[in-house]
């Protein structure tokens, strides 16, 4: 499973699918001290992005994939800007 859900963290490894999104999105809206690991993440579905956008969880460990740089800026902005220049 690429989503372990813990008591306040959810553990992202590997490839997340579509279906992990709507979980996901509950999960996080239950309690809003919750937060994401995405040390492990190597990429996701769109949907999973979007969740992750559009909460904008506290992240435990940021992602080590440098492929998930543009992941790691968009959380952290705190402007509602989706465009980077």
């Amino acid at each position: 499973m690429p989503i372990a859900y813990k008591k306040k963290v959810a553990v992202m490894t590997g490839h997340c699918e579509i279906e992990e999104a709507e979980a996901l999105f509950a999960w996080l809206n239950e309690e809003t001290a919750r937060q994401v690991n995405l040390k492990a993440l190597g990429s996701a579905h769109t949907a999973v992005y979007q969740v992750l956008l559009a909460t904008k969880p506290k992240v435990s460990v940021w992602p080590e994939a440098d492929a998930l740089y543009w992941l790691t800026e968009m959380m952290q902005n705190k402007q509602s800007k989706v465009w980077f220049e």
